[in-house]
């Protein structure tokens, strides 16, 4: 779990280092999304953990079925207030850049780059709360390779070619986020439905 949370950290400052070569103001902008972003990201860290600590109690009572409601519930609370976030990330990002600095033009390039994120806080609702799960059932190895899928694999890729269209659009290096999201949100539901359930109804039949 620790090295999967060093992976997450690794691939967007991979992001950042990109973004610095596009000048004082786009690289600012960046800095200023990021720190909306950083606090944005504690709501669903908090499901995903509050969900691995539940699910874990669950599993071990072996009462699957009540971590699963959990899990549902978890993620129907996650999307209803990843909408509100997204909405707000995406139409009133410049008040959410605005808190952290007053310099219009940094303001607008954190705005655009806040727009690609708002995308991301709808998939997050999904794969955090199912990393959390399978966390809690230990299935540990399997969320550190859906990271360094989501993150090496497709966030840095996305993120660097996105960087090489000119004229420079901070938008489309912001879309590696939701990308890398997307395909673990799949990863996660492949493996729920594949190893996850087929190893529960396996245990309950024993």
């Amino acid at each position: 779990m620790a090295f999967s949370d060093f992976l997450v950290g690794l691939s967007f400052l991979v992001i950042v280092s990109l973004v610095n070569q596009f000048g004082v103001i786009v690289s600012a902008g960046v800095g200023v999304a990021e720190k909306v972003c950083n606090f944005i990201m504690l709501i669903p860290s908090a499901f995903s953990q509050s969900m691995s600590a539940f699910v874990a109690q669950n599993y071990g009572a072996k009462k699957m079925e009540r971590a699963h409601k959990g899990l549902r519930y978890g993620i129907c609370v996650s999307v209803l207030i990843g909408f509100v976030v997204a909405y707000f990330s995406f139409f009133h990002g410049d008040l959410l850049c605005g808190l952290f600095s007053k310099d219009d033009a940094v303001i607008a390039a954190g705005w655009q780059y806040l727009k690609a994120y708002a995308i991301d806080c709808m998939l997050t609702a999904f794969f955090f709360n199912l990393n959390g799960y399978f966390n809690g059932c230990g299935y540990t190895r399997f969320v550190m390779i859906e990271n360094i899928i989501g993150g090496l694999c497709i966030r840095v890729p996305v993120s660097f070619l996105m960087s090489q269209i000119r004229p420079v659009n901070i938008f489309f290096v912001g879309l590696a986020t939701p990308c890398s999201s997307f395909i673990q949100v799949i990863l996660c539901l492949l493996y729920m439905h594949f190893v996850v359930e087929k190893k529960e109804k396996k245990a309950i039949t024993v």
